[in-house]
């Protein structure tokens, strides 16, 4: 049996907090073969998720604690849709379609997701990063486009 609690959650959010990435998953799967990936995603305000998509499955995530937003765009990188999750107010998850671009928005430390996808994970394949957005590497540019999206976000 595998339990989720506030234990785990604490666990994973300490590790994302001191992550240089400021995420950190936890796998309930055994190993990338496996036809159903699951997974905690710790994620901190500061962390930087470049904008995709996925060319081959849906993408589904379960807001158990925090603030964020989900910010769809278009192949332009528009911002087409911003959904704000916060179990708090009964708003919990999305499930995302293949081939729409998205990204998450922290807004609260200590946020974690429960996601799930189809398996198995092969790296580097079934995704494509925004060629619109900052690659990871560039820290000062991805501080500087996040910034951009909370901006952007709070004026719709």
């Amino acid at each position: 049996m595998k339990y989720i609690n506030n234990t785990l959650l604490n666990q994973v959010s300490l590790s994302a907090q001191s992550s240089p990435r400021k995420r950190m998953n936890y796998n309930f799967h055994a190993n990338g073969d496996e036809l159903l990936q699951r997974m905690l995603n710790a994620l901190e305000p500061e962390t930087y998720l470049p904008p995709h998509k996925h060319t081959a499955q849906i993408e589904i995530f379960l807001l158990l604690r925090g603030k964020i937003s989900v910010i769809l765009f278009d192949d332009h990188g528009t911002i087409t849709e911003v959904k704000k999750l916060d179990p708090f107010v009964g708003e919990y998850g999305v499930e995302i379609p293949i081939g729409v671009w998205h990204t998450i928005l922290v807004e609260e430390s200590g946020s974690v997701i429960y996601e799930i996808k189809q398996g198995p994970y092969l790296p580097n394949t079934g995704m494509e990063f925004a060629s619109w957005a900052p690659e990871p590497s560039k820290n000062d540019a991805c501080a500087l486009y996040l910034a951009g999206l909370g901006e952007k976000i709070q004026n719709l």
